[in-house]
């Protein structure tokens, strides 16, 4: 449109100042010979109103003479081209070669009459109300002894002065259209080639605009378009690498927020979902749909909908701990959130970072009960051992049954105190990456590992007349595991079989292999483990019931370090069990 526009205003132009110029020539032409023409005839007509003047000056002395004159003049206006009129110092007319004066009207306030009264020679064109016609009238005085007696008035009709005129406006038309035509076909010609390389330039340039930096644009016209195209190209060269390298970063910043651990939100300054990285999207189940709704709706914690408020109210980063409960978990993530400003320094927006530190609180959380647990079981014992031995200081040594009772309640506590501290440098132990790294896992037999367990706790089983059953379905049968490691598991729950099972009764070992891994059972006759409890009891320092525990003997750690060590090797272990009829603890193990 800019381009058909500025050759139609070129070629509007061009044509204008033609127009101008020749209507401007023309009218001067124009003006040139007529007035020429009217100068011409004034001249050579004053000089026959002289003439005349001089032949009639002495007849108008007298009322005789003044008779006489209109025959004179009809009979000289037969002779020559002209109309002739005499009028008198009064106006009145007193001879005319083509009217009878008698019936003419005074002409005192013709012009030229005027004129020629006034002692000057007056000239005059207008349309004669006696002949219809466009006449010239010169006037010159009539002198008699330098006084002004009249005055003779000659006019000549302008018809073959209007035909000249007539004609030349008609070639000056027709050279004008003729010029006016040659002078668009010029014009054109000259736009279309002024606006050619425009047009390329326009259209190179609004491909440019459409996205393809590709463009170039190339022209030879030595002028300022040429300049342009150049400083075109150059613009789209050096807008081409900052687009890329903006492309590339982009897309660093994008596969870096979407890949990244933690979840990424941005809201609006209204709180309503605009973006949402990856793990957002996972963890708090954003769809596609949800995206435009208010944080509330998605995230479901009216702490961070206010937090984003005072986040844009206050203009600053913050952080905030959220405690959420999502798909039935409860979830802690420590929430970083900052406003979004625009160039006009204007908040847009609040971006916020989710780290989840559930994780971490989890295990801040045990560490806690694990501190509490740990220094309650440690005291209990210390309690105990420092109570007794204040009895004895106090003088319970003097009596020898009594000191052998409270010594041997002594040395059963701290052995408890003992086996409590082994079981945590071993829990400690297990639990140290170093210490993890450098065991190997390797091709474990399980049948001898089961008859070492066996072996180990027998003056345990046999004191309470146990009978133990070990049942392996091939001696061959093989774990990816550590020995030792396997070894401290089956011990750890066949102690618990024997703690826990009344004397005679039975606790069943056994092996078998399902597809490729191997299952190794600890079953027992005892008094069983309620079903509120099932779920707890992996858990450090839990026991179903505590004084029972402690009686016989147990840390609380056992089965603990027994779940530990059995995820550490790549399997699992379960726990099947009813009160008092017995309980079935389940390993399953990666086949070797």
């Amino acid at each position: 449109m800019f381009v058909r526009n500025l050759r139609n205003r070129l070629v509007i132009s061009f044509l204008a100042l033609i127009i101008f110029t020749l209507t401007a020539l023309g009218g001067y032409i124009l003006w040139f010979f007529y007035q020429h023409n009217i100068a011409s005839l004034t001249a050579a007509m004053l000089s026959q109103g002289k003439i005349i003047e001089e032949l009639i000056y002495r007849d108008m002395s007298g009322p005789l003479q003044k008779a006489q004159i209109d025959e004179k003049i009809k009979e000289l206006g037969s002779r020559i081209d002209l109309r002739i009129t005499v009028i008198d110092a009064t106006g009145a007319v007193i001879a005319d070669s083509q009217q009878n004066p008698q019936l003419m009207e005074n002409h005192h306030d013709r012009p030229e009459v005027i004129e020629a009264l006034a002692g000057r020679n007056g000239y005059s064109i207008r349309t004669s109300t006696t002949q219809d016609r466009s006449l010239l009238y010169v006037s010159t005085p009539v002198f008699y002894h330098a006084e002004i007696i009249g005055v003779v008035r000659v006019a000549m009709p302008l018809d073959h002065v209007d035909a000249g005129y007539n004609r030349i406006l008609s070639a000056i038309l027709a050279a004008s259209l003729l010029t006016s035509l040659v002078a668009v076909a010029f014009s054109l010609a000259l736009a279309h080639k002024y606006t050619r390389p425009l047009e390329e330039i326009i259209h190179t340039a609004n491909e440019i605009a459409e996205g393809h930096l590709s463009k170039r644009v190339f022209i030879k016209t030595g002028d300022e378009l040429d300049i342009l195209a150049h400083a075109l190209n150059n613009l789209t060269s050096s807008l081409e690498d900052k687009v890329n390298d903006t492309i590339a970063k982009t897309r660093q910043l994008e596969l870096i927020l979407q890949n990244m651990g933690d979840a990424v939100i941005l809201f609006d300054r209204y709180g309503k979902v605009t973006t949402a990285n990856k793990m957002a999207m996972t963890i708090f189940g954003i769809t596609e749909q949800m995206i435009g709704q208010h944080n509330i709706q998605v995230i479901g914690n009216s702490l961070l909908d206010q937090a984003m408020q005072e986040t844009i109210s206050q203009k600053g980063a913050r952080f905030i701990d959220l405690k959420t409960n999502i798909h039935g978990k409860k979830r802690v993530f420590q929430v970083f959130l900052a406003p979004v400003t625009s160039s006009e320094n204007q908040i847009t927006g609040v971006l916020s970072v989710f780290h989840d530190i559930t994780t971490l609180q989890e295990m801040h959380d045990r560490q806690a009960d694990f501190v509490t647990n740990a220094s309650h079981e440690l005291a209990t014992p210390l309690t105990a051992i420092k109570g007794f031995a204040e009895t004895l200081l106090d003088g319970a040594l003097e009596q020898p049954q009594l000191s052998q009772k409270f010594v041997r309640i002594i040395y059963d506590e701290a052995d408890r105190m003992h086996r409590l501290v082994q079981d945590l440098l071993k829990l400690a132990r297990l639990t140290a990456h170093e210490y993890r790294e450098q065991i190997k896992l390797e091709r474990v037999s399980i049948t001898p590992v089961l008859e070492a367990a066996k072996q180990d706790m027998l003056p345990r089983w046999q004191q309470k007349s146990h009978n133990i059953t070990l049942e392996c379905s091939s001696e061959r049968l093989a774990a990816l595991a550590h020995p030792d490691w396997l070894k401290q598991v089956v011990v750890n729950l066949l102690e618990n079989s024997i703690k826990y099972t009344p004397a005679n009764g039975k606790i069943l070992l056994k092996c078998w292999q399902e597809g490729n891994e191997i299952k190794i059972i600890v079953k027992d006759s005892g008094i069983g483990i309620p079903a509120k409890d099932l779920p707890l009891i992996f858990d450090r320092f839990y026991r179903v019931d505590r004084a029972r525990a402690r009686t016989a003997g147990g840390t609380g750690l056992g089965l603990a370090i027994a779940k530990f060590i059995v995820e550490m090797l790549g399997g699992r272990i379960e726990v099947e069990s009813m009160v008092d009829v017995g309980t079935t603890f389940t390993i399953t193990l990666p086949s070797a």
